[in-house]
């Protein structure tokens, strides 16, 4: 059954000791997905946390969920102000009502762990002031330009509409993804994973594509976030994000050759 390269892999991972049991489920998961997955070169432990993470919290899997969040953490892999940034990205791109969860285990594990080492947890950050406008004309400009320089296109939705100008350019765009908490890399992770297991065809593609298109995901490491993906929230939604990775790696290469820039 497991071995003990999966046993230590898990081990390290996770910072506790691999559960005792040995069944065909426990062996793949610390033979495959431990053993293997975790510990292929194309993203670093970090990138793949970032990947896990909204898969867990959409999973519904409270196991998982606190055993993750608590990983993520205790490793020192995310800091707490990151972990914070990404249910607040989880909330936009998974819903709110599931990232009320995530953010309640983030906020849970960070008292277990300062329990654990016997010390106060700190104080937390402030929220204010806003590194976004204020003002609700420069906001909405600010989100248009992000809007468009996040998924690499010429145009941003028109803002006389409440989902697409109070929610996308005013929030998602003109506040969420600017917020300096977390970077954008950890942004594109996130989101891709997200959309991945949302079933909408659009932002998948349009996600993906930007993802590849910014150069802040590599094709390499597009394909490893599926792969990881797969390991996490299933083969057959991994297949069809796959699909689309493909697709949209042509798409990007055609676009680079076009403009004259090196792929």
């Amino acid at each position: 059954m497991a071995t003990d390269r999966g046993r230590q892999a898990f081990a390290d991972v996770m910072t506790f000791p691999a559960p005792a049991e040995s069944t065909p489920t426990s062996a793949g998961l610390l033979d495959f997905v431990f053993a293997e997955v975790w510990q292929r070169p194309g993203l670093s432990r970090r990138e793949r946390r970032f990947i896990t993470l909204p898969c867990v919290a959409a999973a519904d899997a409270e196991g998982p969920l606190r055993d993750h969040v608590y990983a993520a953490l205790n490793s020192g892999d995310v800091s707490f102000g990151e972990m914070q940034e990404t249910a607040l990205h989880f909330a936009v791109y998974a819903g709110w009502p599931k990232a009320s969860r995530f953010a309640m285990t983030v906020d849970e594990q960070w008292q277990r762990i300062h329990d654990e080492r016997g010390q106060a947890v700190p104080p937390p950050e402030p929220l204010l002031p806003l590194s976004t406008p204020s003002d609700p004309e420069q906001r909405l400009a600010v989100g248009e330009q992000a809007f468009k320089d996040i998924n690499c296109l010429g145009f941003a939705p028109p803002r006389d509409h409440p989902f697409h100008g109070a929610g996308i350019l005013n929030f998602v765009f003109g506040e969420m993804w600017l917020r300096p908490g977390l970077g954008m890399k950890e942004r594109r992770l996130v989101t891709v994973a997200c959309v991945a297991f949302q079933d909408a065809p659009y932002p998948i593609l349009s996600h993906v594509y930007a993802a590849l298109k910014s150069r802040e995901v590599s094709f390499d490491e597009m394909d490893e976030l599926a792969l990881h993906f797969a390991a996490y929230y299933g083969w057959a939604k991994a297949v069809n994000l796959s699909q689309v990775i493909e697709e949209q790696k042509v798409r990007v290469t055609g676009e680079w050759a076009a403009e004259g820039a090196p792929g």
